[in-house]
């Protein structure tokens, strides 16, 4: 992933800890189960981020992918 991108991945990580896992401010974001527990977002148009609620308790996220548009698990 190029360093302009790799950089977009850790303004993510820092917006996730800072409002949790619904960013409406980035861009595509989206559900992708009905469950609303399974999210994504662009990074830029070919590199995308995925990631799922573990626990709405201790509000524990994982991020399980990050990379191409085209290979994204979704």
């Amino acid at each position: 992933m190029p360093k302009p991108r790799q950089e977009d991945f850790f303004d993510l990580i820092e917006d996730l800890k800072a409002i949790g896992p619904i960013l409406k401010g980035w861009p595509n974001f989206s559900p992708l189960d009905d469950k609303k527990n399974t999210f994504y977002c662009h990074l830029s148009y070919r590199w995308v981020a995925c990631w799922k609620i573990l626990s709405d308790k201790t509000m524990e996220l994982e991020i399980y992918y990050v990379g191409s548009r085209e290979k994204a698990p979704y």
